[in-house]
C-alpha cells in the first residue's frame, strides 16, 4: 500500500491529489534516455513500481539493490477545467539525486538534490483531461572520475552527498544499500492566484502568544484563527499585499507541549479563495550555566 496521508500537515490545503501508487519504470544505466526519447509521450516503460518506495526496497516491487545510474518513471492523471484555471504546482517530498521533470513530453522542471522536498510550477504544461508525467532522476553513485576505480581517492572525487549510502555492492560497517529515485511522497496542488506562499512562527510562552510571519501573492484580507480541541483560542485580520507581513495572536488559553502530550494548537489561514490547516506548540528550551 502506498502512502495516503497529505505529505504537508503543517501547511494542508483540500484541493490536492496524491500521485503515490503504480508508475511505469525503466533502470537507465547508461543515462541515454532522454537521447532515446523516453521523456516522449507515446514512449512506454517495461517494468511497474510503487512509488513513493525507492527502487531498492521490497516494498516498491523493484527490490534491486545493485547500482542504478538513472532511473525513469512514468504515468498519467487528470485535470479538470476547475482545476486548470487554478495554479498547478508539482511536489516532491524526495528524490535522490538529480531530476528532470517532463510534463507532456515537454521538459518544465529540474532540481538537484537529494534530501529535501520541492516543487515544480506546471501549470503552463498541463491541459484539460489526460497528461502524461515523466521523471528522469540521475543518481551515479560511483561515478567520480572519467574512469571509476574503486578506491578511496575516487570516493573522494565524487560531487554527490551519500550519507551513509553504501559505496559498495554489500553493505558494510555502518553503510546501508543505496536509495535512487522517488523515496517521498509525489502529490499535486491546486491553488488560487492569490494566495499563501508561506508561514512561519514564533511562538511566544511568556504572553501565551504565537507571532506568524507570512509571505503572500496577490491582494486580499488575511484572516488567521488559532483552536484548541475545537475552541476558538484567538484570531487576527488585516489586509496585506503581495510580500511579507508580521503579525501576533493572543491566545486565551495556555497549554504546553511536553513529553507524551503535544497539546497542539489548530490553525486556519484565509487569503481570498485561498484557505491553508496547519498547527503549532508551545514549548521552551532553555539552558542554565549554573
Amino acid at each position: 500500500m502506498y502512502r495516503q496521508e497529505h505529505p504537508k500537515p503543517q501547511f494542508e490545503r483540500k484541493n490536492w491529489q496524491n500521485l503515490n501508487g503504480e508508475w511505469q519504470f525503466e533502470i537507465d544505466q547508461s543515462m541515454s534516455g532522454e537521447e532515446r526519447g523516453l521523456f516522449n509521450e507515446n514512449e512506454t516503460f517495461p517494468k511497474k513500481i510503487n512509488v513513493p518506495f525507492c527502487p531498492e526496497s521490497i516494498l516498491s516491487g523493484i527490490g534491486n539493490i545493485d547500482f542504478m545510474n538513472s532511473v525513469w518513471y512514468k504515468r498519467d492523471f487528470k485535470i479538470t477545467k476547475e482545476q486548470a484555471s487554478e495554479l498547478i504546482f508539482l511536489h516532491f517530498g524526495a528524490v535522490d539525486y538529480e531530476t528532470i521533470v517532463y510534463v507532456n513530453g515537454k521538459k518544465c522542471g529540474y532540481h538537484k538534490g537529494g534530501f529535501a522536498s520541492f516543487r515544480i510550477n506546471i501549470t503552463d504544461f498541463v491541459r484539460t483531461g489526460n497528461n502524461i508525467l515523466t521523471i528522469w532522476a540521475k543518481d551515479p553513485m560511483r561515478i567520480g572520475s572519467s574512469n571509476f576505480t574503486a578506491n578511496e581517492d575516487d570516493m573522494r572525487n565524487r560531487m554527490i552527498p551519500r550519507g551513509k549510502q553504501c559505496d559498495k555492492y554489500h553493505s558494510y560497517g555502518c553503510l546501508y544499500t543505496r536509495v535512487t529515485g522517488i523515496w517521498q511522497t509525489v502529490w499535486l496542488e491546486f491553488v488560487p492566484k492569490t494566495h499563501l506562499e508561506k508561514v512561519k512562527y514564533y511562538p511566544e510562552i511568556d504572553t501565551a502568544s504565537l507571532t506568524v510571519t507570512a509571505t503572500l501573492c496577490g491582494t486580499a484580507t488575511l484572516k488567521a484563527q488559532a483552536f484548541y480541541e475545537g475552541r476558538l483560542m484567538g484570531e487576527t485580520s488585516i489586509t496585506c499585499q503581495s510580500g511579507t507581513v508580521t503579525f501576533n495572536i493572543s491566545l486565551k488559553e495556555k497549554h504546553l507541549w511536553e513529553l507524551g502530550a503535544g497539546r497542539l494548537y489548530d490553525l486556519k489561514f484565509t487569503y481570498g479563495e485561498d484557505e491553508v490547516k496547519s498547527y503549532f506548540g508551545l514549548r521552551q528550551i532553555g539552558l542554565d550555566n549554573h
